[in-house]
């Protein structure tokens, strides 16, 4: 082959990109950037996933889980939030609580846990680290404003979440000291 009949590189496209884990891991994965993530092993700790979260028919998740769209086929035991989809496969096991403006549960998926339905379907929620990334300042400053009830946020159990929607309605407003 001679150097003029190369074929041009593919350009990087801007489709998420697609990470497997078929291993046990601890800890805490996050995403800023869209991603595919699907977990088939064992994984304890945090997710935060911006794309598509996939938690495989043999996987098992003992993690609070946030993400713009999640499909369970495994078991999952902590609570999960999604800004636009949770989908129960026939095979999910689901111990936790749902914050989510759309639900899917197939015939034969287990949920134990409350179902919280967003009345905005283009709610996104947040905890305080992702707060604190959105907003650009430290988490004690986050903490300050929560105790100094400063600013909107939603109280469960031990959990703060904060609506992104609300967040940037108090920012525009110029609450923000």
């Amino acid at each position: 082959m001679a150097f003029g009949d190369r074929k041009p590189q593919k350009e990087e496209s801007s489709s998420p990109k697609t990470i497997e884990i078929n291993a046990e891991m601890n800890g805490s994965l996050t995403f800023k950037d869209p991603v595919d993530l699907k977990i088939n092993g064992l994984f304890t700790g945090s997710l935060d996933v911006r794309g598509t979260l996939t938690v495989g028919t043999r996987a098992q998740v003992e993690a609070n889980i946030n993400g713009d769209n999640v499909i369970i086929s495994g078991r999952v035991k902590g609570n999960v939030s999604v800004s636009k989809l949770l989908t129960l496969l026939p095979t999910a096991v689901l111990h936790g609580d749902i914050h989510a403006p759309k639900l899917n549960i197939v015939e034969g998926a287990v949920f134990q846990g409350v179902c919280h339905m967003s009345v905005q379907e283009t709610g996104e929620w947040m905890d305080v680290p992702a707060l604190s990334r959105y907003l650009e300042i430290d988490e004690k400053a986050i903490w300050d404003l929560v105790n100094s009830g400063k600013i909107p946020v939603v109280r469960e159990g031990d959990a703060l979440k904060f609506e992104r929607v609300q967040i940037d309605n108090w920012a525009a407003s110029g609450m923000v000291h």
